[in-house]
């Protein structure tokens, strides 16, 4: 027996420690995925936790996300100071505190007396007990101050008596102790001492009842796992009154293992973040920030501030800051119908201006000259033969007229579009117009006109002016249309003029 005792503590120790170091791995797993989940979403308000505030540090990410709530900045906070408290070296982490409370239950083996005085005295002379029986009970502790605190517990024992019939003995205690402890490290050696009542509890023809008081003493360690749970083994006598001599005492051996929950222990404050270094040009745009009127955005002397469209109105006070624009406001000026004249000199100013060398300065359009109106839109009388390109000779006359009005107008651009009806397959009729509009080019081309200032192109059937359920209307759809691209600085001869 006197071997087992100390292996028995021993395991347990070694079992301990193998629970304090599993423990540390994973509420430092907790804590890092805590603050991981916390950094994802920036607090509303400033907090005490580590993870907090690099958060409220991160440039943008307090307007990428919403505020923590209470639940999630309280976990934020936690899991900050566990991380503080696990930058300590392993021996200095959880140590005692004060005010600490500790409540637990403890298993181990009693070892009584031979020379008991647990019986009723009707029963003696008693039978002593086999010599090891299991014990367990609970326990509740507090500690006002670091090394010293007070214990009570309850202990409860089924021994057998040793006799023939190995007759089952209730056996129980209770017991109050000062414990005196080491308060410097995590694992905490101890002694204690204190008074308590043995008693017994069984038939009367086994040993009846008694309750006898019981001095007790011991020492043991204590290991804090983690920041809420210790674990503690320890070694015993408790000292009773002998058999039938109330003047003399006997020894019982205690050795105890067990768990127990910390209550009121205080998480060490997470220092404040170290101050962010100062830089002497924040904007890095070469104006300190002392004379820099704008410290923060980068932008040229001698304000030091933005001018992003670079007319010399720095953004700040530019009503259109990304288009370079005149006092007073910075803004260019205004030309609603976009033909280059600004509306404070354009007389027409929702009408673009017709450049054709007829006062063109005043912002107004200009009719086009008879000859040229007959290259706007259709050009009606232009005929194909059917299925073909080819151009019948009635189409003659229109033909040569807008050779004629070409001629006269050699700047004027045009762009030739045939278009068909929807008879027939829609690529056949596309590939059809195209062919259509460049006979009507090699036409002009051959009376001399230049064929860079023409494009033949072709809309097929998809752009009819008129139904297709009626011959009729797809005789309508079948056409030739110009439209002019092009008519810089043309002069209206004064015949013409209106």
């Amino acid at each position: 027996m006197s071997r087992l005792v100390p292996s028995v503590l021993a395991a347990t120790a070694v079992l301990t420690l193998h629970a304090s170091a599993a423990a540390d791995d994973n509420e430092q797993r907790d804590a890092v995925d805590g603050q991981a989940d916390a950094s994802s979403a920036p607090s509303s308000a400033e907090s005490p936790a580590l993870s907090a505030r690099k958060r409220s540090r991160t440039e943008g990410d307090s307007e990428a996300e919403g505020p923590l709530t209470k639940r999630q900045q309280r976990k934020a906070d936690r899991d900050a100071q566990i991380a503080e408290e696990r930058k300590k070296p392993w021996m200095r982490r959880w140590e005692p505190q004060r005010h600490l409370v500790e409540v637990g239950g403890y298993g181990g083996i009693f070892m009584p007396s031979t020379e008991h005085d647990l019986y009723d005295p009707a029963t003696a002379p008693p039978d002593p007990f086999w010599s090891v029986g299991g014990e367990a009970g609970l326990r509740a502790a507090y500690f006002p101050i670091k090394p010293l605190g007070i214990e009570a517990e309850f202990g409860a024992n089924l021994l057998r008596q040793r006799n023939i019939t190995n007759d089952p003995v209730f056996v129980y205690g209770f017991r109050g102790h000062a414990i005196l402890q080491m308060p410097m490290f995590r694992v905490v050696p101890f002694l204690l001492g204190g008074y308590g009542l043995l008693g017994v509890r069984s038939q009367l023809v086994i040993l009846g009842s008694d309750v006898d008081p019981a001095f007790h003493y011991g020492g043991g360690v204590k290991l804090n796992i983690v920041r809420w749970l210790s674990a503690r083994v320890e070694a015993r006598q408790i000292v009773t009154a002998s058999e039938a001599r109330a003047d003399s005492g006997t020894f019982h051996f205690q050795a105890l293992a067990g768990l127990s929950v910390t209550l009121n222990r205080r998480l060490p404050k997470v220092p404040p973040p170290p101050p962010l270094p100062i830089n002497p040009d924040r904007d890095n745009d070469g104006l300190l920030n002392e004379v820099d009127e704008c410290p923060d955005d980068a932008g040229l002397a001698p304000t030091g501030c933005p001018d992003s469209d670079g007319d010399s109105f720095i953004d700040r006070v530019d009503a259109c800051p990304e288009v370079p624009g005149v006092a007073p406001d910075g803004c260019p000026m205004k030309d609603t119908d976009n033909d280059t004249i600004a509306d404070l000199h354009d007389q027409c100013v929702f009408q673009p201006e017709t450049f054709n060398n007829n006062a063109d300065e005043d912002g107004c359009p200009d009719d086009l000259p008879p000859k040229l109106v007959a290259l706007q839109d259709e050009l009606r009388g232009i005929e194909f033969d059917f299925n073909k390109d080819t151009i019948r000779p009635t189409s003659t006359r229109v033909l040569d007229a807008a050779v004629a009005a070409m001629t006269e107008f050699p700047l004027v651009k045009v762009r030739i579009v045939g278009h068909t009806d929807n008879v027939g397959k829609p690529e056949l009729n596309l590939e059809l117009s195209k062919r259509r509009a460049a006979a009507v080019k090699k036409y002009l081309t051959d009376k001399g006109v230049d064929g860079a200032r023409i494009v033949a192109d072709g809309s097929g059937d998809t752009q009819p002016v008129a139904t297709n359920e009626t011959e009729a209307g797809r005789a309508k759809n079948r056409r030739i249309e110009f439209e002019i691209t092009e008519n810089p600085q043309m002069e209206v001869p004064a015949a013409e003029q209106p």
